[in-house]
């Protein structure tokens, strides 16, 4: 069968030399940031039961999984998330363990879905995660490492905004408004549909699926058209659970501003987080165009770990993949060019000089250089074009008078300039 029948399944993507180069450079960046926070790295399986997925999102998750059943006769799946591994692992040993705990990872993660900018069917994705701490220090620590980890790319506050959010703060507005408890879910799809839908559309759900009259439902709309917490009414702000939930969000907010991260973050109601198992602070990291989907997503999530057969632990983390943050990247001029570079280029002049130039070249890598040449026996032009082509910043010409006189020709590829080294200096 011919090679070209072999087609790269969609929404997958090959990562030749110069592609690989910009995801070692954003893993690369994101393993430096979370470093500096103190956050210790951890993995898991890309296979995981498919009970997983549906304990923690809802058996509706499976048409969006990559899942089957395994020759062992188990229903499994490729992880399209970090965050249930990380509460089952942890739902083994983190009794014994000290608190908070401070980990991040990069996985692999796949999801079946249909493909767009900024979304394929896999990606590489930053989740942090901070464990056993219910202080709201915790929530604007893991939003701090988010925002570090754009800016050292060299984004800045032009580039993108934390849009934030809490959903207690949203839970006692509602009912202050007279939304039941067991309507709280809908009025949240309610809200987390307000960029997407008329308001008309929301003003009825509100209505006829939530159970407001239509002045309470305009009133509470007029809430998130004005997005921030300013024009909040009297009589809301006075109600004791409204009351402790601003009061959270503006100590969350004086961290941040102690940090110098304040002008990054947008207070923004309509942010809900479709995922049910959110339980506080929730954010989104949005480039300022709003050309693109969210960079980035997390929030607290105090229930997770019990859900998965874990001790009841307070949870706040956040996943950032690749694919949006590669796009912002590129439309931001800040793709590193791809640098092809060697130290070193070993030409010889005929074949005689061949063994001390394999043994040169392997002093010098066992010194930690790097060291190409030809494989085979080639003119000297075609060399030093080869040179050239794998970007060598030296290179080392061995001829005959040369290897009589135990020394190289060492010639600087930026200037040109040549000179005579003993091979003893430089090994």
């Amino acid at each position: 069968m011919a090679t070209s029948a072999f087609k790269r399944l969609p929404g997958f993507r090959d990562f030749p030399p110069e592609d690989l180069a910009l995801r070692s450079h954003i893993v690369e960046t994101w393993r430096r940031v979370s470093k500096r926070y103190g956050l210790l790295e951890y993995d898991g399986p890309p296979l995981e039961s498919l009970d997983l997925y549906v304990e923690k999102s809802g058996g509706e998750i499976v048409g969006q999984l990559y899942s089957f059943t395994d020759k062992g006769d188990r229903e499994v799946a490729l992880r399209p998330e970090m965050t249930p591994s990380l509460a089952r692992i942890l739902g083994d040993r983190s009794r014994a363990m000290s608190k908070p705990i401070r980990w991040f990872s990069v996985p692999q993660l796949f999801r079946y879905e249909r493909q767009q900018r900024g979304r394929l069917r896999e990606h590489f994705q930053w989740n942090v995660d901070i464990v056993g701490e219910e202080d709201v220090a915790a929530d604007a620590e893991v939003l701090a490492v988010a925002i570090d980890g754009l800016r050292e790319f060299g984004l800045t506050a032009d580039h993108f905004r934390a849009r934030v959010s809490d959903r207690r703060l949203l839970s006692a507005l509602m009912k202050a408004f007279g939304v039941e408890e067991n309507a709280l879910a809908v009025a949240f799809g309610v809200i987390d549909k307000l960029e997407r839908v008329p308001r008309e559309t929301s003003l009825e759900a509100l209505v006829k699926d939530v159970g407001l009259e239509i002045s309470r439902a305009d009133a509470l709309l007029e809430i998130f058209d004005a997005v921030s917490l300013e024009g909040l009414p009297e009589d809301i702000i006075k109600s004791g659970e409204v009351s402790t939930a601003l009061a959270r969000v503006q100590t969350y907010l004086g961290a941040l501003e102690a940090m110098g991260l304040r002008e990054y973050v947008e207070i923004d109601l309509r942010i809900v987080r479709g995922l049910a198992y959110y339980t506080g602070i929730v954010f989104e990291l949005f480039d300022t165009g709003r050309d693109l989907r969210a960079i980035c997503g997390g929030g607290r999530y105090d229930r997770l770990l019990e859900l998965v057969g874990g001790e009841p632990l307070p949870a706040v983390g956040f996943g950032m993949g690749d694919v949006v943050l590669g796009e912002l990247l590129a439309d931001s001029g800040l793709i590193p060019e791809f640098d092809r570079s060697i130290d070193y280029f070993i030409v010889t002049v005929s074949s005689d000089e061949r063994a001390e130039a394999l043994r040169i070249a392997h002093a010098l890598r066992e010194n930690g250089r790097s060291v190409a040449y030809p494989l085979r026996d080639q003119s000297l032009a075609k060399q030093l074009k080869a040179a050239v082509r794998e970007g060598a910043g030296q290179v080392l010409i061995i001829g005959p008078d040369e290897l009589a006189r135990g020394c190289v020709t060492l010639r600087e590829m930026e200037s040109g300039v040549e000179h005579e080294l003993p091979v003893s200096e430089l090994e």
